[in-house]
């Protein structure tokens, strides 16, 4: 089975790694996520990670939270490296080589990102998980995977919901909802269909990176979609 890209970027929220919890991490969620990276990795697909940190922390609400949003974001960002160190637990329990990389320095804990540097772990078969979003607040980690894909070179992102693909209308509220199998970039913004935040989807269509959204909650659906079949919605120019 020969993957259909060589170089990829998973995002994936922090919401995703509560599984039915309110708050914080599901363990069984964590290991088939670790289970499924494996089965891809093993095929010698080159694995980058960008994870949220919503499960833990979102500072955007300044009024909800009396926090100025500068300050909150920043905590967003400390989040996001606690979500990539339990994802590494995860990854390291079955014996994949893992690197955490972060946008703010803690040296203790993970490296500094180093573009050149994160491109020869992958290289070398590790999974790269980019930490604290870019490092600046007033950007999401949507932001933070499409900045960083670009930069690497990954061959495209995919993007991991709980929903499988991208829909006219949200399928948990609206059962006439279609799906789409695939779909341009400007389909999806005369559409206001919310693929990504502008900023995160207008660095993709500007440099022709092409997104999947797909249900990473579905084991097996990974090894799917980077073997090149049709699971969930491409999005392209």
């Amino acid at each position: 089975m020969l993957p259909r890209y060589k170089r990829v970027l998973l995002k994936l929220s922090g919401e995703s790694l509560m599984g039915d919890k309110n708050f914080g991490f599901d363990n069984g969620v964590i290991a088939q996520y670790a289970e499924d990276i494996r089965g891809v990795v093993e095929l010698g697909v080159q694995v980058a990670i960008v994870i949220g940190g919503g499960n833990i922390y979102r500072g955007m609400n300044e009024k909800e939270t009396g926090i100025e949003r500068a300050h909150g974001d920043y905590m967003g960002m400390l989040a996001t490296v606690i979500n990539g160190m339990a994802v590494q637990a995860g990854l390291e329990k079955i014996g994949v080589y893992t690197r955490l990389q972060s946008a703010i320095k803690m040296e203790q804990i993970a490296e500094p990102y180093i573009r050149r540097r994160a491109m020869r772990h992958l290289e070398k078969g590790r999974v790269v998980i980019f930490g604290a979003g870019t490092g600046n607040p007033y950007f999401t980690t949507d932001t933070a995977g499409s900045l960083r894909a670009i930069e690497i070179t990954a061959d495209v992102i995919l993007k991991g919901t709980r929903v499988d693909g991208i829909y006219t209308a949200d399928p948990e509220k609206d059962p006439s909802a279609r799906k789409y199998t695939s779909i341009t970039y400007q389909e999806c913004i005369s559409g206001n269909l919310k693929v990504m935040d502008m900023t995160a989807f207008t660095l993709c269509m500007e440099n022709n990176l092409p997104i999947i959204v797909f249900d990473m909650n579905k084991a097996g659906n990974l090894k799917r979609v980077v073997t090149g079949d049709q699971v969930g919605t491409l999005v392209s120019g």
